[in-house]
C-alpha cells in the first residue's frame, strides 16, 4: 500500500509466465493492436499513436519531452513536488528554458497562474503539468489549461502516472497533447511500461523538428514505425511485459472504467474518514486530494522509519515515506488498482492504530476502523 508498484492480480501473474513469442511474431503483432485499443479506451483518446513504451514512467516522461523539446524552446513547467521537478531537469537537458511554476508541494498550481504564465510567454513550446503527484498526494485540475491551450501552438504535456485508471482522465475532452503514465500504479501491472499517447498536433510538432531527438531509444519517429502499419524493427520489445499489460488493461475493461473511478473514490473516502478519526489528517490541499495516493500528516513525537518499518515486519504491509521537504513529515499510503480494497483499508487502520498506540499516541481504540466501516457500509 505505498505509492506503487501496487498488488498484481492473479489473471496478470499468469500472463507474465506465458511461452515466450518473437516480438514480430504475427500472434504478437495482433495483441499489439489490442493494446493500442485498450489504451485508446483507458486514455479516452482517439489519438493513432497511443503505445507502452519500453520502461518505467520516467521514460515515459522522457520520451514525451525530447520529442517535443529542442534546444532553445521555452516550456512553463508546473512544480509541486518531485515528479515537477524532474521534467524542469529534463527540459533543461534537451537544451530549452524551463519556466518554473513553483508552489508549495502538497498544493496545487492554481489554473489561473499557468494560464496568466502563459499570457506572459505566449511563444511557450509547451506546459507540463503532473496530472497526479505521487510525491504529495495533490490532485492538478487540467481542463481549464487545456482549454486555454486549445486552438493555440502549444503543447499541452501531463504526468498521469498514478491517476491513469484511478481518476478521470480525458485525454481529447482536455485538449492534452503529449501523455504519459505508468503500468505499475493503478493499472496493477509489474512496473516495466509507460502507456503514451500523442495527439496529431504533437505529432506535427515532432515531425517539424530542426534538431535530431536526443535519445536514440526514444525516438518515436522510430519507434511508431513498430507499432504502425510498417512494423520495422527497432528494438526488442518486453514481450511478457506486454502479455501482462494486455490482461491488465482488459481487467481495467472489465470492470468498467467509471466504476473503477468510482471504486478508488469510494474507498479513499473510507480510509480519509478512518484516517480522521484517528486525528491523522490527509497533508494535501483540502479539494484536490487523490483517491489513489493519500499523503496523511504525521504526528508530533512519531518515528517515520520505526513506524513504516513495524507495519513490515508485523503486518508484510508496506507504505512510503515522505520526499523532499515532506521526508519525515508524511506517510504515503496507496490505494491504487488492486490494493484499492476495504480490506487493505480496515488492515492499514488497524496497523497504524496499533503501533501508534504503542508509541504513545492518544487515539481511541477502533474508532479509525469504526469510522472506515461506516463510510463502506453507505
Amino acid at each position: 500500500m505505498g505509492p506503487g508498484p501496487s498488488n498484481v492480480h492473479p489473471r496478470v501473474l499468469n500472463a507474465l509466465s506465458q511461452p515466450l513469442v518473437g516480438h514480430l511474431d504475427p500472434a504478437f503483432l495482433e495483441l499489439m493492436a489490442e493494446i493500442q485499443e485498450l489504451l485508446r479506451h483507458t486514455f479516452q483518446t482517439a489519438n493513432r499513436l497511443t503505445i507502452p513504451i519500453s520502461g518505467t514512467g520516467s521514460a515515459g516522461m522522457e520520451a514525451c519531452l525530447v520529442n517535443l523539446v529542442e534546444p532553445g524552446d521555452k516550456v512553463i513547467v508546473g512544480v509541486n513536488g518531485v515528479f515537477g521537478t524532474r521534467m524542469v531537469d529534463i527540459v533543461g537537458r534537451c537544451g530549452a528554458t524551463a519556466i518554473a511554476l513553483e508552489t508549495e508541494w502538497g498544493r496545487i498550481i492554481e489554473p489561473e497562474r499557468v494560464v496568466e504564465a502563459l499570457r506572459q510567454t505566449p511563444d511557450a513550446k509547451a506546459v507540463c503539468l503532473v496530472h497526479a503527484e505521487t510525491s504529495t498526494g495533490a490532485w492538478q485540475p487540467l481542463e481549464e489549461v487545456g482549454a486555454a491551450l486549445a486552438g493555440t501552438d502549444t503543447l499541452f504535456i501531463v504526468d498521469a502516472v498514478t491517476s491513469l485508471a484511478g481518476a478521470p482522465l480525458y485525454v481529447d475532452d482536455w485538449h492534452i497533447d503529449a501523455c504519459y503514465s505508468g503500468t505499475q500504479k493503478c493499472l496493477s501491472c509489474p512496473p516495466g511500461l509507460s502507456p503514451v499517447t500523442f495527439s496529431d498536433k504533437a505529432l506535427q510538432v515532432m515531425r517539424g523538428r530542426s534538431s535530431a531527438v536526443q535519445s536514440w531509444y526514444l525516438d518515436l519517429s522510430m519507434i511508431e514505425k513498430y507499432w504502425g502499419d510498417e512494423r520495422a524493427y527497432h528494438h526488442t520489445a518486453p514481450v511478457s511485459m506486454t502479455f501482462a499489460l494486455a490482461e491488465a488493461l482488459r481487467l481495467v475493461r472489465e470492470e468498467g472504467l467509471e466504476a473503477r473511478w468510482q471504486r478508488h473514490q469510494r474507498n479513499h473516502e473510507a480510509l480519509k474518514e478512518g484516517l480522521a478519526a484517528m486525528r491523522l489528517p490527509i497533508a494535501a490541499q483540502e479539494g484536490r486530494q487523490l483517491w489513489m495516493l493519500n499523503s496523511v500528516s504525521i504526528p508530533d513525537g512519531i518515528d517515520d522509519a520505526d513506524v513504516r518499518s513495524f507495519l513490515l515486519k508485523n503486518y508484510e504491509l508496506e507504505i512510503g515515506g515522505g520526499l523532499g521537504p515532506l521526508k519525515g513529515k508524511v506517510w504515503r499510503i496507496g490505494l491504487m488498482g488492486e490494493s484499492s480494497t476495504p480490506a487493505n483499508i480496515l488492515l492499514v487502520l488497524t496497523a497504524l492504530e496499533r503501533v501508534l498506540r504503542h508509541r504513545g499516541y492518544d487515539c481511541r481504540a477502533g474508532a479509525g476502523v469504526a469510522a472506515a466501516a461506516a463510510v463502506l457500509e453507505r
